[in-house]
């Protein structure tokens, strides 16, 4: 089987929960990442790739090849 790939470049986020008197504390804000199986037809086979849910839908609307291109990856960094 494939080895998992991290495509992305996205980190957690940090912010403060209020409470109803406003006091704040500290908390994370971590991506949506979903472990996925890609076709890669300039390789005719399957990549298993770890993206975000936004990155998945930029997926599906440039294509991948594309989306490597504006990350600067090539399909050989997904092997």
């Amino acid at each position: 089987m494939a080895s998992k790939r991290k495509m992305s470049a996205v980190t957690p986020q940090f912010g403060n929960n209020r409470s109803h008197s406003l006091k704040a504390t500290r908390r994370q804000f971590k991506p949506n990442y979903q472990s996925k199986r890609l076709w890669v037809p300039e390789l005719d086979r399957f990549v298993r790739v770890t993206v975000t849910a936004g990155e998945l839908r930029t997926i599906d609307k440039i294509g991948l090849g594309a989306f490597l291109k504006k990350r600067g990856m090539q399909f050989k960094d997904l092997v």
